[in-house]
């Protein structure tokens, strides 16, 4: 596994570390508990200290699984970034069903680390992200505010900011405004999209922000396994994120790298775009899920590419 810095305050990470969402059991379809624990483990043998989850991922269900191996193996130097501001306590539809809400008031961000800290274990959360919220909402005090308390109050160490996807130039202005609060950035970025090398990136190496780059394999589809007729059950958000227009979309656009994948057939598809990411000098670490061992070692893989591999793309 290869180490990078996180954050001019932060340690030493795995260029490769662990996504947690699709763990939780939503979202991605099926999921067996004892494979993802299994997956976890894969992870930290494999040498990867940093898992990324949220509150919302199954509605606690992913920080619960992630509390399960802290408690077999100890917290240790694992390193453990959650994040809050999906509300799903508060709201319910007509039928009585969770309605996933945006907020982002200080007593409730507050309280929504305090919920994670119960879950997960932990005095200590490592860093807390603002879970994608809106430029708007993010021009109000309360999400600053709450951040800043729950570092003055030892319950977070790090803050963050993970930027609302397709926002990255838009929303870039904050860093100038929080730079002195905000330790990491966690951002849409891939071979696809790369917006956020256009002002994002710049910005954070300036200030010692660090990157971590999420959706790195496209919810799948830089991993070679879809076609252009591939489809998603109901209650898997790829049946949305890659609906068929979108995928025909970015076939098109994949074009121009196969002669990439053709002139290094020893890696993976998969393999080099998660290298693509970590090759850029911004990034501290690409976050893929992982749902199975066998996935976790491929993706981990991927840390064994050098950024040069990369040097006619950057």
């Amino acid at each position: 596994m290869r180490y990078k810095k996180l954050c001019k305050n932060g340690p030493e990470i795995s260029a490769i570390s662990f996504g947690a969402w699709a763990i939780g059991g939503r979202d991605w379809g099926k999921t067996d508990d004892s494979q993802s624990v299994a997956a976890i483990n894969e992870a930290l043998d494999m040498g990867v200290n940093f898992l990324d989850t949220a509150d919302v991922y199954g509605f606690g269900h992913s920080e619960d699984l992630i509390a399960k191996v802290l408690k077999e193996r100890g917290k240790k130097d694992i390193f453990v970034a959650t994040k809050a501001g999906s509300d799903f306590y508060n709201f319910k539809d007509d039928r009585g069903e969770v309605k996933i809400t945006p907020n982002y008031t200080k007593d409730y961000l507050v309280s929504a680390a305090e919920k994670s800290l119960k879950r997960l274990n932990l005095e200590t959360l490592d860093l807390l992200q603002l879970h994608s919220p809106s430029t708007d909402l993010l021009k109000k005090d309360d999400p600053w505010e709450a951040l800043y308390q729950l570092k003055k109050d030892g319950k977070i160490r790090l803050a963050g900011l993970s930027v609302q996807s397709f926002k990255e130039t838009e929303q870039a202005y904050l860093l100038d405004e929080h730079n002195d609060l905000l330790d990491c950035l966690q951002v849409r970025y891939n071979l696809l999209e790369r917006e956020a090398e256009k002002e994002l990136f710049p910005k954070a190496q300036k200030y010692g922000i660090g990157i971590i780059a999420r959706i790195p394999m496209l919810f799948g589809f830089l991993t070679g396994k879809f076609n252009r007729e591939t489809r998603f059950a109901d209650g898997d958000h790829r049946r949305f994120n890659l609906s068929p227009e979108k995928i025909e979309k970015y076939f098109g656009e994949l074009e121009s790298h196969e002669p990439l994948y053709i002139l290094h057939p020893e890696y993976t598809k998969a393999q080099i775009s998660l290298g693509f990411c970590i090759s850029h000098p911004a990034v501290s670490t690409a976050i893929p899920g992982g749902k199975t061992p066998e996935q976790v070692r491929e993706n981990c893989k991927a840390a064994e590419i050098d950024a040069s591999f990369y040097k006619d793309l950057l």
